[in-house]
């Protein structure tokens, strides 16, 4: 009845709506519970050259309105997830996208290299905007010429698709877009989590072990959209949304604002079916707007 395929460079998706990095794990955790292949895709948990242990705890804090955590890219490196999880998940019937993080560029150039060449990963999600690290991350996507910079190595050592996650903790969002998109980019994700902190007031500690964290949940969904629609005006590649996508309503907001695909990331932790009732609740949505693809959608907010 109605046409929900898109295209991220050459890569194409059966449908918009993926899960992102840290709320899906490897989709084995899922599996209870959906059908991994019914959706478009699914980002995998940060994965770096080294295992890392993460932050110490506390490291997760609830708000009135989402969540904080500073996990810091807990996992057991890129050669544990290619020799024991690449091959327990390959068989998956969609796109699986795995987020590379490092603290230097080389790190991030050994991950991408190995991640390049697994037959059923088509794409790699360059993270460079998580603020819960203190080497890499965020450091590399607030200034647009490291941001290029990075990308630019990450294009020359990776052959398929290219997605960049850019960071809400800058001045100019569309600055740091522009600039990954002349290094290659295929796409950009965003947004990656707030900067923000929580305090215990009857201790006066802070609530989390690394004093702040990232934001995430319904509490940025606003600026989430903002910035997908200021990045979907600056720049020609695709735009993936994140960030406080809750239901189908939000979902279609960020299409509007001109995102060609979205990532559902906090909302995983309520309810696991999620995905797939927002992939539902789109068909819905256009069956009786009389939308019959998702592109009639896509950037089309009346101004």
């Amino acid at each position: 009845m109605v046409e929900l395929k898109v295209k991220i460079g050459d890569l194409e998706f059966k449908n918009p709506v993926m899960t992102a990095s840290g709320t899906f794990g490897y989709g084995e955790e899922f599996e209870d519970f959906i059908d991994v292949g019914k959706l478009g895709g699914f980002v995998v948990k940060g994965t770096t050259g080294e295992p890392r242990e993460g932050n110490p705890y506390p490291r997760m804090a609830e708000t009135a309105s989402g969540m904080l955590n500073t996990v810091g890219l807990q996992n057991k490196g890129v050669e544990y997830f290619t020799e024991k999880i690449y091959p327990g998940i390959r068989q998956y019937d969609t796109n699986i996208i795995v987020n590379v993080s490092g603290s230097t560029y080389k790190e991030y150039a050994e991950v991408a290299e190995k991640i390049n060449e697994l037959d059923d990963i088509p794409a790699i999600e360059l993270n460079i905007s998580c603020p819960n690290v203190n080497k890499g991350g965020m450091v590399f996507g607030t200034d647009p010429s490291i941001a290029a910079e990075v990308t630019s190595l990450i294009r020359k050592v990776y052959k398929k698709t290219l997605i960049v996650k850019l960071s809400p903790n800058v001045t100019d969002i569309t600055e740091i877009a522009k600039a990954v998109e002349g290094a290659g980019a295929d796409a950009v994700s965003l947004i990656n989590t707030l900067l923000g902190m929580a305090i215990d007031a009857e201790t006066g500690k802070p609530v989390l072990s690394t004093v702040t964290g990232g934001l995430s949940g319904p509490a940025i969904k606003p600026v989430a959209l903002r910035m997908v629609w200021q990045t979907s005006k600056a720049v020609k590649i695709p735009v993936i949304g994140i960030g406080g996508i809750m239901n189908t309503t939000d979902a279609v907001e960020f299409f509007l604002a001109g995102a060609t695909a979205i990532q559902a990331g906090t909302a995983n932790f309520i309810d696991p079916q999620i995905s797939i009732r927002i992939i539902k609740g789109l068909e819905e949505f256009m069956i009786r707007h009389k939308v019959f693809s998702i592109h009639d959608i896509i950037g089309n907010l009346k101004i």
